[in-house]
């Protein structure tokens, strides 16, 4: 599988950076265009454990524009193990770009309305067939915190105060927590509206670890709304960070990230001396919702 872990290094983010503060971002969406940032690292354990298994089918859950998703189907092609996406919303819209190119690499899609799909524990027993692999939507649990705590060992993350990242299911950060030095703090911005629910939720897979170590903060304030929600303000703080900075965001979870990070340093939010290290978890598939000419990347 062509995931290019070399890619991944460490850039500055001068914008974000001032006498008091020095901030720069990990590129994990450098990896692979389609299996993409953290996607990869959440998805790899699952998948050996499914080979192992001898799976016949990979099974998980996602939206229409889920980077979750569309990582599965081509991970599954590549590996030769069918997949299947149960997806929230209904049959008869229209498929989504997202959709249509995870069904091009083979993944079949049924889809559960709104309500039901809150049950993923009923749509597995209703669906399950022998030999089926189910993975947790977005990679959730200690097989994908296992994968995310590879992501600090790529190079040397050691000298930072903080690491920063956007929160979805909180799988990432839990990993992140794992392999963080015990001295740095990590902070996760939450994308979900009042999602305060998530760090109990990040908890419950620490507690499975051997080392049981907690050294995080959840912030909340900077979903713009709610999930994938976004406004004209943070599209053109998109646009202009990617002038800045050359580095792509999406409007779901990456830009609401670094604009809550310019916030707080704009709000001295840091001690002087902090040196914060952003993590890019790549997938940009959200911005598949957008007309084309929104975004210049």
């Amino acid at each position: 599988m062509l995931i290019n872990i070399q890619n991944i290094h460490i850039q500055s983010v001068k914008t974000l950076s001032n006498q008091d503060v020095h901030t720069d971002i990990l590129r994990l969406d450098l990896i692979h265009p389609v299996i993409s940032g953290n996607k990869w690292f959440k998805l790899k354990y699952y998948l050996d454990e499914a080979i192992t298994a001898k799976a016949c089918k990979l099974a998980s859950f996602g939206g229409a524009y889920s980077n979750h998703i569309i990582a599965l189907a081509l991970t599954g092609k590549e590996a030769g193990i069918p997949t299947i996406g149960f997806i929230r919303g209904d049959a008869d819209t229209a498929l989504s770009p997202t959709l249509k190119e995870a069904v091009s690499y083979g993944m079949e899609l049924q889809f559960i309305n709104r309500s039901d799909y809150r049950d993923k524990q009923l749509i597995q027993d209703s669906y399950h067939q022998s030999g089926w692999y189910w993975i947790p939507e977005g990679g959730y649990g200690l097989l994908g915190a296992k994968g995310a705590a590879d992501i600090l060992n790529i190079h040397d993350t050691s000298s930072y105060t903080h690491i920063i990242c956007a929160l979805g299911t909180g799988t990432m950060m839990a990993g992140l927590n794992m392999s963080a030095e015990p001295s740095q703090e990590i902070i996760g911005i939450s994308v979900l509206r009042n999602h305060f629910s998530i760090k109990e939720e990040i908890e419950q897979i620490i507690s499975q670890m051997p080392e049981k170590k907690s050294n995080f903060q959840c912030l909340h304030g900077y979903d713009w709304g709610g999930y994938a929600k976004h406004s004209a303000e943070l599209l053109n703080f998109m646009q202009q960070f990617w002038w800045a900075e050359k580095i792509p965001t999406d409007f779901v979870y990456t830009a609401k990230m670094i604009y809550a990070v310019h916030d707080l340093i704009e709000k001295g939010f840091f001690t002087t001396g902090s040196r914060l290290l952003l993590i890019h978890s790549g997938g940009l598939q959200g911005n598949r919702s957008l007309s084309p000419q929104i975004l210049p990347f």
